[in-house]
Parts: structure tokens; sequence; C-alpha cells
């Protein structure tokens, strides 16, 4: 707290950062209840911080609150995913031509690590890490391409739709072609040549929105 009684900006930002980390991981699930005393006492936090930073998260559309019961994260809809991994395509595909102007050499050899790390996870069959890692080259590519503003409306983005980024992991052969996607941008973006390396983020994206559909269809059928 600060010394006026008012929530100091560090304590929020605390307690945002890990309940959007705890939903990007599966610790909350959507539609579960966010009590303010489990907040306070998970992260040693004031109630004023934890009101605080669940605003914010309401404000991003990670969480959603009613009068008498409190917080809970939002449930998200296929269609919403959809419409959120479109959003994506555009502004990670302007981080990746950033990232292809601006990065080093331990960036580029960064990203081809993180490439390998992917492709073994695909040859173990381990989707809980193939998911983990995926996420790690996106999240690379973003503060390779020091671009602040869309690394907080990607924060937001991400967040919301990662319950079904996690389900299409879970589609037959998806990995395999979702690494080879993957592959394709980092080696665009270690190129160094902005315009390709935008336009192959862009193509990937949009085959995870394909994906989500062919989930829809397969949800239909039952």
């Amino acid at each position: 707290m600060t010394a006026g009684g008012g929530t100091a900006t560090s304590d929020v930002t605390v307690v945002v950062t890990a309940v959007r980390d705890g939903i990007m991981q599966g610790r909350f699930a959507p539609g579960q209840r966010l009590p303010e005393a489990d907040l306070v006492s998970l992260y040693d936090a004031s109630r004023g911080a934890v009101r605080a930073a669940l605003a914010q998260l309401e404000n991003e559309g990670i969480v959603e609150r009613e009068r008498n019961r409190g917080a809970r994260v939002r449930p998200i809809s296929l269609e919403e995913a959809v419409e959120i991994t479109e959003a994506r395509a555009v502004v990670e595909g302007l981080c990746a031509a950033k990232a292809a102007v601006r990065a080093t050499d331990a960036d580029r050899k960064r990203l081809r690590e993180l490439g390998a790390e992917l492709t073994e996870t695909v040859a173990n069959a381990d989707v809980p890490a193939y998911s983990r890692v995926n996420q790690l080259v996106h999240r690379t590519v973003r503060d390779i391409s020091g671009h602040e503003t869309a690394g907080r409306l990607l924060d937001r983005l991400r967040t919301q739709s990662v319950r079904y980024h996690y389900t299409i992991a879970l589609l037959p052969g998806r990995p395999a072609v979702g690494l080879q996607e993957h592959l394709h941008v980092i080696e665009t973006v270690c190129a160094g040549d902005p315009d390709i390396a935008e336009q192959t983020m862009r193509a990937h994206l949009l085959s995870v929105v394909e994906a989500l559909e062919q989930l829809d269809a397969n949800l239909h059928q039952w």
C-alpha cells in the first residue's frame, strides 16, 4: 500500500500478471470464481490491489464481475476465439516484421533453440510441452520486436483464447503442422526480411483460425 492508503501500481501489476499467467497455464479455468480473499492470500497483496487488478482484468475482457457474486474468469465462445485469432494475425504479423529488422545474433540463436525444443515436443507427442514452447516462440518474437503497444494488446488476446489453442493442439496431426509453421516463422524472422516475416506469421495464425473452424465443425457433429 502507498503512504496515502492508496494501492501501489506495482502491486496491481503483480496480481494482474499472476492471474493472466494462471489462466494461460490452466490453473484458472473458464468460469472459475476468483474470490478476493483467495487472491489476497495467494499473492500476498492488499485487498485494494486485488480489487484494482480485477477491475483492470475486467476492462481487458479476461474477467467478469457480478454484483454480490464476485469475479470469475470470463468464458470465451469458439466464435470469439476465431475473431481474437484473426486480430492476433494482424498484430503478431507486425511484431514479426519488427523482429526481423531488430533481431540480434543472440535473438536468432534463441529462436532457433526454441525451434529445436518445439521439434522435440512433437517427436515425443508431448502436447502440454508443445503448447508451452509454442507460446514461448510467439512471446519471444513479440519481445524482440520491442513493440510495447502490440505487446499489451497480445497479453489480452492470448489470455482470452488460450483454452482453445490448447484444444486444437489435440487435433490429429495438428502439432506437426504447427511445428512446420513455427519453424518457418523462426527462419523468416532470422532471415531479416520484414515483409516475408509478417506474411509468414499471418499465414500461421490464419491456419490456426482454420483449425478452430475445424474444431467447431467437429463439435457440431456430436
